[in-house]
């Protein structure tokens, strides 16, 4: 069965700047030797994400880029902007406002503070529930 985490922000590090949670959870991936697509919300967060994993952490490097050059099925994980195909892999982690289409294991919400956010998350929580995901909830 397909699972669904979604990490509320609460913590008030991660409320200043909620790409490094996302951060944590793709050092997670990497560590854990997950194959990881990053579903940005437009390419300005596609880049940014792109710095932000080259120095959130100074001990860690997390093999990454931006999707589109031939050696993407290498990269460990890809940040992928609207309107750029991938293949499907296993653990996706959604920053984007609705619900990924393909197919894999396991996905990660990444919900900011924000009541808006809070409001989205909601809908796509009872799309996944629709789908058959195992749903979980975690704040931060």
């Amino acid at each position: 069965m397909p699972r669904a985490d979604f990490y509320l922000i609460d913590k008030p590090r991660f409320r200043e700047q909620p790409l490094l949670l996302v951060c944590e959870l793709a050092k997670r991936a990497f560590t854990a030797q997950q194959s990881t697509l990053i579903l940005a919300r437009d390419h300005a967060q596609a880049e940014a994400l792109d710095e932000w994993l080259w120095a959130f952490d100074e001990d860690a490097f997390i093999p990454h880029q931006l999707a589109g050059d031939d050696d993407d099925a290498d990269t460990a994980v890809l940040i992928v902007p609207p309107g750029v195909d991938t293949p499907d892999r296993p653990l996706l982690i959604n920053l984007r406002e609705s619900c990924p289409d393909g197919r894999c294991e396991r996905v990660l919400e990444v919900v900011a503070a924000d009541p808006a956010e809070r409001d989205g998350s909601r809908l796509r929580w009872r799309e996944y529930q629709r789908r058959g995901f195992e749903l979980h909830k975690n704040d931060m």
